[in-house]
């Protein structure tokens, strides 16, 4: 006869959620969170899969929200000032995209291609909103996590610009 106690104190952890976690502690928007919160966090993500060379997004779409590569390969690409085709990233497991989208309304400005088969996590503007509403502690968090990695974004842009490729 089982235990059911035993059977829960024991049971075996999911390991699609256990890889969701593992990749959303490294992304620097939920970084010094507790476990409790990122169980809240788990809750309100949502698994994606793309077959390779299907658009994530395209560009001149709206944003809902950004995504963290957990397996395969994504290309962000687009045009420069001058209309001239460019590609900005691949990007690699343990990556995250479009995160602006989370406080921005704006359209993408680039497009997002999977390069090969693509298993992704995505967190949306909807999402962020609602933890804000419920768990304004929480949400407090992830939008000082998220202008950090904002601002250090522009440091990184406004050196580029400054002082060319290195």
């Amino acid at each position: 006869m089982e235990n059911a106690f035993w059977n829960n104190i024991f049971k075996k952890s999911d390991e699609s959620e256990s890889q969701q976690l593992l990749a959303l502690k490294k992304v620097p928007i939920f970084q010094g969170l507790s476990d409790r919160e990122f169980n809240s966090i788990l809750k309100i993500v949502h698994h994606r899969t793309f077959d390779k060379e299907e658009f994530i997004f395209k560009s001149n779409t709206p944003g809902l929200g950004m995504y963290i590569i957990s397996h395969g390969q994504v290309k962000l690409d687009g045009k420069d000032t001058d209309g001239k085709e460019m590609e900005f990233a691949t990007l690699n497991p343990g990556d995250f995209f479009g995160e602006i989208s989370l406080i921005s309304e704006e359209n993408r400005i680039f497009n997002a291609l999977a390069i090969s088969n693509c298993e992704l996590i995505a967190f949306f503007r909807t999402d962020l909103l609602e933890i804000i509403t419920r768990s304004p502690k929480l949400g407090n968090k992830i939008l000082l996590n998220l202008a950090t990695v904002l601002g250090n974004r522009l440091i990184n842009t406004n050196e580029f610009l400054t002082n060319g490729v290195k």
